[in-house]
């Protein structure tokens, strides 16, 4: 498997995977021609996309959404109640490229076997992926405002997981957000911080996870060295520093591809 985080954080969110045949990207937040360019500058063709899975309906998950699906003819793999809230925001998608899926229900695209797991965010059914190919697994988990054991037990023993590490507690606090603003990014909907991003990857990392992304950065409540050390520190007070690859996700390009 090959993966790649094309674009991550509140301007915009695409992932893109690919197997021994299948091509998926996940989520598509900007316009289309910024998320082509992307796919072109890691050696992908739009064209040979298989197709798109949606995590839910904010804006910075599903801005390119409409058009790349037409552009190239891409079908779209999105539940029921995101589809109702979508699909009047990104225009008119044939009928034949929408497919509705169900969390808990795997399902085929070429040779990657995809799985949806309900999230915790203030969307209307948020959603991470498991996508997997050829005894390799990639775990996507993004904006949530916590982890439960159902989530956590959808992304243990994958080789690689996303994983949103969104905000330092300290900063947004401390920031210039209004104070119900603040109370929503730190809530039970919202997204997870950097501590509890460190904390799960650690005990993933316990059971045999060696390489992580960190995604979804906030610009105003967090630094990608912060996100970081909050986990390579961690890591390291748990002996694991040596054994787990940590990267940060880019905002506005392309983070290094990863190969499985």
């Amino acid at each position: 498997m090959r993966f790649c985080s094309l674009y991550s954080g509140s301007s915009g969110n695409s992932l893109y995977v690919e197997g021994t045949h299948g091509k998926v990207l996940v989520d598509s937040g900007l316009s289309g021609i910024k998320i082509s360019r992307a796919l072109n500058e890691i050696g992908s063709d739009p064209a040979t996309v298989n197709g798109i899975l949606v995590t839910h309906d904010h804006s910075d998950h599903v801005k390119g959404l409409g058009i790349l699906s037409r552009k190239f003819d891409i079908p779209i793999y999105l539940n029921m109640n995101t589809w109702l809230a979508v699909k009047d925001q990104i225009g008119k998608v044939k009928d034949e490229n929408v497919n509705i899926i169900e969390a808990g229900k795997e399902f085929e695209i070429e040779d990657l076997c995809v799985k949806a797991f309900p999230l915790n965010h203030d969307a209307v059914d948020p959603i991470g992926f498991t996508i997997r190919s050829a005894n390799r697994k990639i775990g996507i988990v993004t904006d949530t405002g916590t982890l439960n054991e159902e989530i956590y037990e959808n992304i243990k023993m994958c080789d690689l997981v996303v994983m949103e590490s969104n905000h330092d507690v300290n900063m947004l606090m401390a920031g210039r957000y209004p104070y119900f603003l603040k109370k929503r990014v730190a809530g039970e909907y919202g997204h997870l911080s950097n501590e509890t991003a460190a904390e799960t990857i650690v005990k993933l990392a316990e059971e045999g996870l060696r390489r992580v992304v960190l995604a979804h950065l906030s610009e105003e409540n967090n630094f990608p060295q912060l996100a970081l050390e909050t986990t390579r520190n961690k890591l390291k007070e748990n002996k694991l520093h040596e054994t787990v690859s940590v990267e940060v996700a880019r905002r506005f390009s392309p983070s290094n591809i990863y190969e499985l």
